[in-house]
């Protein structure tokens, strides 16, 4: 029997956070609807597979990574508007910009990640990718193993819920 490899090797935890980090912070963004909140997690989770690299074998590297990073996020969903407040008062620098403007820009910027975190989940995904990651319909269909009409469907309920919501998109 061979003996497991250990992810306490920084070449072999490279390796591992090489091939599931990307992976890792598309599905925590697709789920949080939060660009910062997924880099968050993803980093946070990594690094306690890190300290717990004795303990994690490498062929379960991958499930324990995501269950980590999954666990982590349901235990900040409340935090997350804590967080969101505190970057759009944070950003209160002197500014040349007309302070009438910056403030709609930061009330638009928090309606939209407000809408877009509201969106049901098999929306949010779909709309994320077309939007964020620029993939065509075909494309999304092949991903989540679902036809292109269904694909459409989401994108449409997805765009008209923004629209209702916040008048964001036009």
């Amino acid at each position: 029997m061979s003996k497991p490899i250990s992810l306490c090797d920084e070449a072999t935890f490279s390796q591992v956070f090489d091939e599931y980090a990307i992976s890792l912070h598309n599905y925590l963004f697709y789920k949080t609807g939060n660009k910062n909140l997924a880099q968050d997690l993803t980093q946070e989770a990594f690094v306690k597979l890190w300290q717990n690299c004795k303990k994690v074998i490498f062929a379960t590297a991958k499930g324990y990574v995501f269950k980590t990073a999954k666990n982590l996020m349901l235990n900040q969903i409340s935090h997350q508007k804590v967080v969101l407040a505190f970057e759009q008062r944070s950003t209160n620098n002197i500014n040349i910009q007309d302070p009438e403007f910056i403030i709609e820009e930061k009330e638009f910027q928090r309606q939209l990640e407000q809408a877009i975190s509201e969106l049901p989940e098999k929306q949010r995904v779909v709309f994320l990718m077309s939007r964020i990651d620029k993939k065509t319909y075909k494309e999304i269909a092949s991903l989540l193993g679902i036809s292109k009409q269904a694909v459409e469907k989401r994108m449409y309920n997805a765009l008209n819920s923004l629209r209702k919501v916040s008048k964001l998109i036009p």
